[in-house]
């Protein structure tokens, strides 16, 4: 079998399911499918958030310095990004099982071999100090590419599974997984890091990630169709559209030379700088920036994530009912009080418990932001079968940025650094510029943000 024949979308199944059976059946494997993709994606999260967690042994151990770090942050994120975008058309075109579990396999085993690798530099000679670093910074590069093949067929699977009146409640929900994820991973890896080294961080992450491998081949399908069932329109009774009719291939056309997708990734890629400043620095800043301990760092940042699960449940529900489907109110509000949280996080100090209640409130919003800049709002005007594209655009603008912000912050960071501490001023107001610039884009830019690619 060739690999194009193992990915391609799966043909109808000529064995049907009976008329009477077709309601039972469909939801079961609506919620079989939805749920396993929603478990597997926060599993994702684990097999990316190591390096994140173990920045600070790695550069008191003298292996990296921030700068380094940065780079290698980079490399995952910049190759992600042009992964999101490629990942993201080519998913239109397969079966969604097969191409996240191959994602989450390989990013699984990346993470086995860099705790491998870990575990045998104290055996070799300091000179090796650079090979480490090429290692790990192609390592977490295909590492990169392998958590791209994540996001593409969890939001398809919406497309697949659901009616267009219950997409919006769902995406919230599966918006919500990565939060989930960071929550889990950041208590567990914390944990595991400052008890047995950083090394077992990513050989943790490899045993998540096989894990969450076996989840997706055991509980997600990859359409109705394949199952012996109607297809999603004639279950749920949504009207066949224009853009049903018309080959994937052409409505992909439409999406490019739509403008209303191309601010929506521009804003998405000061949300992605703004979110991934706190995620990949926040537990460095914490504890040189604030004085915090290798274990209150990450539990201060796991904790603030359950309300980033709050924030991405609440921006649909409440962009729809609140706001009777306006996606630009909820955005301004949310993103004032992401400026206001992020700022006093930066520019203040307190205690414990005052630094979990400011990343909190920051998670809450930015994680409205998220949803609906980085989600509902492509969702809104794309059609069906082209959502993989629209998700590859907005990725790869919203990861180059997220790459970018990785190199600037972390030799924005060095640069600061002195005998006594770092110095993080420059750095906190290139991430508050990102912030406000992440919901000011969207409003400025509302009225083109209302057409549909094909009525």
């Amino acid at each position: 079998m060739s690999l194009y024949s193992y990915f391609r979308i799966s043909k109808p199944s000529p064995e049907k399911v009976s008329q009477d059976a077709v309601p039972s059946v469909y939801k079961h494997l609506r919620n079989s499918t939805f749920w396993g993709v929603t478990a597997a994606y926060s599993i994702f999260y684990m097999c990316r958030l190591a390096m994140s967690v173990v920045k600070k042994p790695l550069i008191d151990e003298g292996i990296f310095s921030a700068g380094e770090l940065g780079i290698i942050g980079s490399a995952f994120l910049l190759v992600y990004a042009a992964g999101k975008f490629i990942n993201g058309i080519i998913c239109d075109y397969c079966n969604i099982k097969r191409f996240m579990a191959a994602g989450l396999g390989i990013s699984a085993l990346i993470n086995l071999i860099m705790g491998l690798l870990g575990l045998v530099q104290p055996m070799v000679s300091v000179a090796s100090g650079i090979i480490m670093f090429i290692l790990f910074s192609v390592c977490w590069g295909v590492n990169g590419w392998a958590q791209s093949m994540g996001a593409p067929p969890a939001v398809i699977s919406l497309s697949r599974w659901f009616s267009l009146k219950q997409r919006g409640t769902y995406y919230s929900i599966l918006s919500s997984t990565p939060y989930l994820g960071k929550t889990v991973s950041f208590i567990l890896l914390g944990f595991i890091v400052s008890w047995l080294g950083w090394q077992f961080g990513f050989i943790l992450s490899a045993i998540a990630g096989l894990a969450g491998f076996l989840i997706i081949l055991c509980f997600v399908k990859d359409n109705p169709e394949s199952q012996g069932l109607p297809s999603i329109q004639e279950i749920t009774g949504d009207n066949v559209s224009k853009a049903d009719k018309m080959p994937t291939r052409e409505l992909q056309k439409y999406v490019f030379k739509n403008p209303g997708i191309w601010v929506i990734a521009l804003s998405s890629a000061f949300v992605y700088i703004t979110q991934y400043a706190i995620s990949d620095w926040g537990i460095l800043y914490l504890e040189e920036g604030k004085g915090f301990s290798e274990i209150q760092a990450p539990q201060i940042i796991s904790f603030s994530e359950a309300f980033g699960i709050a924030g991405t449940l609440l921006a649909g529900w409440i962009s729809d009912r609140v706001f009777k489907g306006s996606r630009i109110i909820p955005v301004i509000l949310s993103g004032l009080v992401c400026l206001f949280a992020l700022s006093m996080f930066l520019f203040t100090g307190g205690g414990y418990l005052i630094n979990i209640v400011y990343v909190s409130l920051f998670s809450l919003a930015i994680g409205m932001v998220f949803c609906i800049v980085a989600g509902l709002m492509a969702l809104d005007i794309v059609p069906r079968k082209a959502t993989g594209t629209a998700l590859g655009i907005v990725g790869i603008i919203s990861y180059v940025a997220a790459g970018i912000q990785s190199v600037v912050s972390g030799f924005l960071i060095q640069h600061g650094s002195h005998d006594g501490g770092y110095d993080f001023t420059a750095t906190a107001y290139f991430w508050m510029a990102a912030c406000l610039l992440s919901f000011l884009l969207p409003v400025a830019a509302w009225h083109r943000l209302h057409k549909k690619v094909v009525e």
